[in-house]
């Protein structure tokens, strides 16, 4: 059977992303063939919790404007910030490719910042921390320090080291825009311009997973998910997303409403990125009668007709993409 190299797991927030690749985590290998023996994980969302740590620290000791988002319930000051986190995923790969990983001598969230600043010259951001005097760097950098080791152990723990060639890779992250905003959506907004930020290493080997709610269901799951149990500090699946953002940010999707066509066994988004079209097999996980939410729970709280029907699910859409 084919191989997947690449697995780009999208979706609305809250939509079943991150449950999903925790089923498959903790499910025995011979349960998903489609994949190589190892399977490592990236994903945007801890440098989002990364920036919202800053603009806390910024805000509350430092007695500063806001310095990423428009305000602790709002969104991105500058759209482009969504490009910088591509451009995130991008060296995170780069680093995975290598068998390295992003720490550097010197503390967690000094190297942080600098990648930052890197991921937004790239992306076409304006550059935030670098801007910033030295005393305030370095000052913002001692308050967040925690914070950037949590984004390290979790890609260490996600995508650890001496990774080899021929192992699989699952890539998440979520793009949207306002609600009712025409198609196809302006850069740097929606699916299909990320999806063209991505470096070529990762488009030549890239298959599409798409996880189908309606932007109601995204909302009320968003919600529900903003609360965890006691005792749980898994934020990667217990976070929200304030509402602002899911409303003006991901009211909808460009890859539900102009780029898949519901109903169609497997598609192929034409990507045109870096000089050439990039081909690559799309196919939809339709989640909008809720497989997933259990999968928040410990695992031997599953109960086995919810995990037979996930298992069922994914089998049917996985296998679309390796024939």
């Amino acid at each position: 059977m084919k191989k997947i190299d690449v697995l780009i797991l999208i979706a609305l927030p809250a939509s079943g992303k991150s449950e999903v690749r925790k089923f498959m985590k903790q499910m025995p290998k011979e349960c998903f063939p489609q994949f190589h023996d190892d399977v490592a994980q990236l994903d945007d969302y801890p440098y989002v919790e990364f920036m919202r740590a800053v603009d806390e620290a910024a805000i509350n000791r430092l007695k500063m404007d806001p310095i990423f988002f428009h305000a602790p319930d709002r969104g991105f000051k500058d759209p482009f910030e969504w490009i910088t986190l591509i451009e995130l995923l991008n060296e995170d790969f780069a680093f995975r490719q290598t068998g390295r990983t992003p720490s550097q001598a010197g503390r967690s969230a000094t190297t942080l910042f600098a990648r930052i600043d890197r991921a937004e010259r790239l992306a076409g951001a304006k550059m935030k921390i670098g801007r910033l005097p030295e005393d305030v760097v370095n000052t913002l950098a001692i308050q967040v320090e925690k914070a950037a080791e949590k984004v390290e152990t979790t890609f260490s723990y996600d995508c650890p080291p001496a990774i080899a060639d021929k192992r699989s890779l699952i890539i998440e992250f979520s793009r949207g825009a306002a609600i009712n905003a025409p198609m196809p959506l302006d850069p740097p907004y929606g699916y299909e311009f990320a999806l063209s930020r991505l470096s070529p290493q990762i488009l030549e080997k890239a298959t599409v997973l798409y996880i189908l709610v309606t932007p109601e269901q995204s909302r009320i799951k968003n919600t529900a998910r903003a609360v965890p149990p006691p005792g749980c500090t898994d934020t990667t699946t217990y976070h929200g997303v304030p509402m602002a953002v899911m409303l003006n940010d991901y009211g909808c999707d460009d890859m539900a409403d102009w780029l898949l066509k519901e109903g169609v066994p497997l598609s192929f988004l034409n990507i045109d990125a870096h000089g050439k079209r990039f081909i690559i097999p799309a196919t939809i996980f339709d989640n909008r009668a809720d497989l997933t939410t259990f999968v928040r729970q410990p695992k031997q709280q599953w109960l086995q007709a919810d995990t037979n029907r996930i298992q069922k699910q994914l089998t049917t859409a996985l296998d679309k993409l390796v024939k």
